[in-house]
């Protein structure tokens, strides 16, 4: 008998220590937690570099979207995003004179296409399959 009243007894004081100890947990490790973030490694910055003599930059990830310039090799670009097999680079002002512009106007501009109102123009980035480019870790220093 003594030791089915201990059971409960122990069960109230399990779950007694747990509230508390989720109560401290709260309070005691996120501020750890928070102060912690800073120091982390972030994840390495990449680049990406063409090694033939153009890659293609499209508007949006696939080759079906529209094509905004052709890279020069040895070009090198910050990549700022990945979907699949497609890597999204930053372009810079510098493409418009290096490389060989297809669709990447200077300026907004609104388009009218089946009815529906488009801006073009003035993209900060663009997209390029991964085989057309050699992708490496920028060095943290």
């Amino acid at each position: 008998m003594r030791s089915e009243r201990a059971i409960p007894k122990l069960l109230h004081s399990t779950r007694t220590w747990r509230a508390a100890a989720c109560a401290l947990g709260v309070t005691v490790v996120f501020p750890f937690l928070a102060q912690a973030a800073p120091s982390e490694e972030q994840a390495p910055r990449q680049q990406a570099r063409v090694p033939t003599s153009h890659a293609a930059v499209h508007e949006g990830p696939g080759s079906g979207s529209a094509l905004l310039v052709l890279v020069p090799r040895d070009t090198v670009l910050s990549v700022i995003g990945r979907r699949g097999e497609w890597v999204q680079v930053e372009l810079s002002p510098e493409l418009r004179k290096t490389g060989i512009v297809i669709r990447w106007y200077e300026g907004k501009h609104e388009l009218v296409r089946r009815n529906r109102s488009i801006t073009i123009g003035d993209e900060k980035s663009g997209w390029m399959h991964d085989s057309t480019v050699v992708i490496t870790d920028v060095d943290a220093r």
